[in-house]
């Protein structure tokens, strides 16, 4: 197995998960692993108590193995998961952000799950499945996804005369104009930088960022519907105070919105709790809705984040690895998954899990024609700081032509994904 630096771009996967056992429901028992222990790395905030409890038993039921889990962070766990996959006794499941996945699987670090693929994953939502697979073939499983939602501020909109959520996004700019004539607070909080909010643009424009060029990839950046996705970045960021050269995080969008001063920001469903803690007092006053697209019924584009659960190429437990990843990702625990953690299953059929949870609510209709970055192992270079997109968005709004913007950056982005990985 090569070892190599994987600098990857996965999605801090902050809400709770959850996962498990056969497609129907009880899975079937399996001879000749009594007595070994299958090694699972997952992200903090992945496996809630129960969840592990249940999958534990579960798991030692059908196969008389034991799980052991060991909790890692995300801060840093690229390299992390890179050495490790090159050591000779490789933890056996990993979980991995969807857009790592590429990156780790042109290493030779990941076993081939095709074969699961076609046991357990027939119905995975194909956009979800699609950070999974990596030159044709099935090198991770999908797990959970997350995306964007509109988190508003119901008395700020109540009191701009605002009732219900938009259906269009010619609807969402007149509940904005609403706020901004009305009241005397932001309608929007949107940072010049929120990268993946822009990134969902362009997935709802069909523009794709880089190309392939002589046989290697470069920057599309120029494309003009690119250049339409940020005009359209541009009407929103509009109804907006926030620092065009900052991103959500700096600072953070969901404490900008807690002092009751925002109509609405773009953000995770997580955020929504970073808001309360900071002022418990807003929580009454926090709804979610999709983000509405050009006609009604047809949400916008979306990036989608969240985790895949992948084998480790040299693990020596690649078939116990596969039974635990049978019941990690049955309807029985990806239900729960939806349920208990807020976030999007692996199936279209399991969505309905998320009913009551008003944030998965929110983000499930637009998952279904969400997309993500582009799927090389190159684009981690790309996004890396100072990231060059984040450089054309802010020119643009800072007064910059679309076309004059991209040729900015192009150079960078160009050296970046020449980058051998």
């Amino acid at each position: 197995m090569r070892r190599g630096l994987i600098a990857a771009t996965g999605i801090a996967a902050l809400m709770a998960g959850v996962a498990a056992c056969g497609p129907g429901g009880e899975a079937d028992s399996a001879d000749g692993f009594k007595g070994q222990t299958l090694t699972l790395w997952a992200m903090d905030g992945s496996t809630p108590k129960k969840w592990q409890k249940d999958v534990e038993a579960a798991f030692e039921k059908k196969t008389g193995a034991k799980l052991r889990l060991e909790v890692q962070q995300w801060n840093g766990i690229q390299q992390k998961i890179t050495t490790a996959l090159s050591e000779p006794d490789p933890p056996d499941v990993i979980e991995v952000g969807n857009t790592q996945t590429p990156a780790y699987a042109k290493t030779g670090g990941l076993a081939d799950l095709g074969d699961l693929k076609k046991s357990v994953g027939k119905d995975w939502t194909p956009s979800v499945n699609r950070s999974a697979v990596y030159g044709g073939k099935q090198f991770a499983a999908p797990w959970y996804a997350v995306n964007r939602t509109v988190i508003y501020n119901k008395r700020i909109w109540a009191k701009a005369g605002v009732d219900k959520p938009p259906r269009t996004r010619a609807e969402f700019f007149d509940a904005l104009d609403a706020i901004d004539k009305k009241t005397d607070a932001e309608p929007l909080y949107l940072p010049g930088q929120n990268w993946y909010f822009f990134d969902g643009l362009l997935v709802g424009k069909k523009a794709d960022l880089i190309k392939k060029q002589g046989g290697k990839w470069v920057s599309d950046l120029a494309d003009p519907k690119v250049g339409s996705a940020m005009k359209l970045y541009e009407k929103y960021a509009s109804y907006s105070k926030a620092p065009k050269d900052k991103d959500e995080a700096t600072p953070q969008q969901a404490e900008v919105f807690a002092k009751g001063k925002t109509g609405a920001f773009i953000g995770l469903g997580w955020e929504a709790a970073t808001a309360i803690e900071a002022n418990p007092k807003i929580e009454k006053d926090i709804g979610y809705f999709t983000i509405p697209g050009e006609r009604a019924g047809k949400p916008e584009g979306v990036f989608l984040g969240g985790s895949n659960l992948a084998v480790a190429a040299g693990s020596e437990k690649q078939e116990l690895a596969k039974e635990f990843l049978k019941i990690a990702l049955s309807d029985k625990f990806e239900g729960a998954l939806a349920k208990e953690g807020g976030v999007i299953p692996n199936k279209a059929s399991l969505q309905k899990k998320v009913e009551g949870n008003p944030a998965a609510e929110a983000a499930a209709p637009a998952v279904a024609d969400g997309g993500l970055t582009p799927l090389i192992p190159q684009w981690a270079a790309v996004e890396n700081p100072p990231n060059p997109v984040k450089r054309y968005m802010t020119a643009v709004l800072k007064g910059k032509s679309h076309a004059a913007a991209a040729a900015s950056v192009e150079d960078e982005m160009n050296k970046r994904l020449s980058q051998k990985q």
